[in-house]
């Protein structure tokens, strides 16, 4: 790979030959650049993982109706990392406080819940609408995508345009 080449230097009158030795680094330089494009080359780059969310329309002002109520979960997000569960419509809806990091345990309760009412039919999945509201962090609503993920939740969706009057009265009551 290197070569030492050693260069002849003039007589010097008394002293003895002494050369110098020269070190020729041009093949290993060569060698360095093509390890560099084949391994560029021969790598892939890491991909973003995004998550996949849905939005309702926001010509649509009765989106909630829509939703079966027998398998509807909805989750508001509020501050100091809480978050308000409840299972079918805002009428009937029996709202309980939750901290975001055990959110997993109202969903996987939720989904048994559902599982147990339609018989474990698989076309009978539940859905979660997903409510952030105004003084929630930006890491909780991230962490419950998550847990979506984690738990397989076949269908979410976010809504922040359409948090009812007596959500927001429940909220304010237990400081979200």
């Amino acid at each position: 790979m290197a070569t030492l080449n050693e260069s002849q230097s003039g007589k010097a009158a008394g002293r003895t030959n002494k050369t110098t030795p020269r070190v020729d680094l041009t093949a290993m330089v060569d060698l360095m650049f093509l390890l560099t494009a084949f391994f560029m080359l021969t790598t892939s780059l890491g991909s973003l993982n995004a998550a996949d969310i849905a939005k309702p329309d926001k010509t649509d002002i009765n989106i909630v109706e829509n939703y079966p109520e027998s398998r509807t979960m909805t989750i508001l997000l509020g501050k100091n990392n809480k978050a308000v569960c409840y299972m079918g419509t805002i009428e009937k809806a029996n709202m309980k406080v939750a901290s975001v990091a055990n959110i997993q345990k109202e969903i996987f309760a939720n989904e048994k819940l559902v599982a147990k009412t339609h018989h474990n039919n698989p076309s009978k999945y539940m859905i979660v609408i997903i409510k952030p509201g105004k003084t929630a962090k930006f890491q909780n609503f991230v962490d419950v995508i998550d847990e979506m993920k984690i738990a397989n939740i076949k269908s979410y969706a976010i809504d922040d345009d359409h948090i009812v009057e007596k959500e927001i009265a429940f909220m304010k009551i237990n400081g979200l």
